[in-house]
């Protein structure tokens, strides 16, 4: 016979935990379980990190991506106040309604030990840059921003954690194999065999298991709409090219509009001081930043994403898959990261171990490969990247030095989108769906806020 809950939440990333946070506020004593096929906060580490091994050995459930906090956890932090980027809420609920709901998140996460410090897009300087960029076709995105620290972002979910493990139950190492519809509510088979049932079920399984509940979703004749994907490099350069620009609004979110496609390309996750690290999405190597707020813990380079966007029409159907597949040419490569100069891969030249020792900027991810991207990436995404690194040596000069180096490749997945209802419930009752990887949100900010919202739905109906 199965264990039964009131609610069951699926995945202990940033909605899952704003969604436990809640119910467990509002309603106290509920009969809940979280889920997650990763660690807890205490045993969550990667190799990498830890310093055991030089690469990725594809762990069977990786410490980056998995766990409580999820993705985000090893991030660098930056939460973002704006409707304009971060995820598409707007498209359920009202504006108003989802920066209140930011602004709340925000208020939770300073309760427990995050900063009050935001870095501010109405300030003269910060107009200053608006203008700027816009006289070179740039345009910069309006959001108030803070920098959490990936060393105190740990430290506020670990907080939050212990705040929360008393007033629920948590179970990790965890996987679910199979939802299915029950009496009254929902079902799920674990892998060891053991069945738990749940009148209202919160799924939120975050990045790494988009592609499981797209396909749980499917079986479940749930109608799942495609979502982009972003495909591009890692940009790391000397922190004094951005200095005037990162002192001022920290993210500086730029977005571009190439001449000779007309596609959309745009600067993302950008880190000042910061290092370059490797992660693993389903057993692919990609490449993120991090930076900390210790000054001690910086580097001397700032690095940044540059994405081009690519949306997807029928009969094409599988933009997740394209997008793991664009990643592993370059693991097949490199045998994991590939990195190249941007002055060799504008010569038509691979960078090797002879021309990267001569570079000036020296990499903060050790790990990476020397090696030519125009053999990993499809040519239209390179040569919009490099149409864009030109725009921004306009005003950040030094961009397109010779020496500025491309970490490839950087894949952001979208995973497919559900029809959601405004309290993001799905189109069979009483199961809902939140954060990243049910296609929502898109990074910390707006992932917590879809977490409560669907809470708030959830704890309205328990009788």
């Amino acid at each position: 016979m199965s264990k039964q809950y009131d609610v069951i939440i699926l995945g202990c990333g940033e909605a899952g935990i704003f969604a436990a946070y809640e119910l467990a506020r509002i309603r106290p004593g509920l009969n809940m379980l979280a889920l997650d096929q990763g660690h807890d906060i205490y045993r969550r580490s990667c190799p990498i990190v830890a310093g055991r091994v030089k690469e990725c050995i594809h762990c069977p459930v990786c410490d980056t991506m998995c766990g409580f906090g999820g993705a985000g956890a090893f991030s660098d932090g930056k939460f973002n106040f704006t409707t304009q980027f971060g995820g598409w809420l707007t498209d359920f609920m009202e504006a108003g309604e989802v920066m209140e709901l930011i602004d709340y998140v925000d208020s939770v996460n300073v309760l427990h030990g995050a900063t009050t410090e935001v870095y501010s897009t109405e300030t003269p300087e910060a107009r200053k840059l608006e203008r700027l960029a816009l006289a070179h076709d740039l345009h910069l995105l309006q959001a108030r921003c803070k920098h959490l620290g990936t060393e105190n972002n740990l430290r506020i979910l670990t907080n939050i954690y212990e705040g929360l493990r008393e007033k629920l139950e948590f179970r990790f190492d965890t996987a679910v194999t199979q939802i299915r519809q029950a009496d009254g509510g929902y079902r799920l088979e674990l892998a060891g065999g053991e069945e738990l049932s749940c009148r209202f079920l919160l799924s939120a399984p975050g990045r790494s298991g988009a592609e499981w509940f797209a396909k749980q979703c499917q079986g479940l004749g749930i109608e799942l709409i495609n979502n982009q994907v972003d495909i591009g490099v890692r940009v790391e350069l000397p922190a004094a090219v951005f200095e005037h620009i990162t002192d001022v609004v920290y993210e500086s979110k730029l977005v571009y509009r190439t001449k000779r496609y007309g596609d959309s390309v745009r600067t993302f996750c950008m880190n000042p001081y910061g290092h370059v690290v490797a992660e693993n999405v389903e057993g692919i190597n990609t490449v993120n930043g991090h930076s900390y707020a210790d000054p001690a813990l910086r580097s001397e380079n700032t690095n940044f994403a540059l994405l081009v966007s690519n949306r997807f029409t029928q009969p094409f159907n599988e933009p997740y898959r394209y997008g793991k597949h664009v990643a592993s040419l370059s693991n097949m490569l490199s045998g994991g990261v590939l990195v190249q100069r941007f002055g060799d891969l504008v010569g038509g030249r691979r960078t090797n171990e002879h021309r990267m020792s001569k570079s000036y900027v020296r990499p903060t991810l050790t790990a990476a490969v020397p090696g030519d991207l125009s053999l990993a990436l499809p040519k239209r995404q390179l040569d919009d990247i490099i149409e864009m690194i030109y725009q921004l040596d306009k005003i950040a000069p030094g961009t397109a030095n010779y020496d500025t180096l491309l970490y490839g490749a950087e894949v952001k997945f979208y995973s497919s989108r559900l029809a959601l209802s405004g309290e993001l419930e799905t189109a069979l009752p009483g199961l809902f769906a939140a954060g990243d990887g049910a296609g929502v949100t898109r990074g910390l900010a707006q992932a917590g806020a879809s977490g409560v919202r669907a809470a708030r739905a959830i704890a309205e109906r328990i009788s």
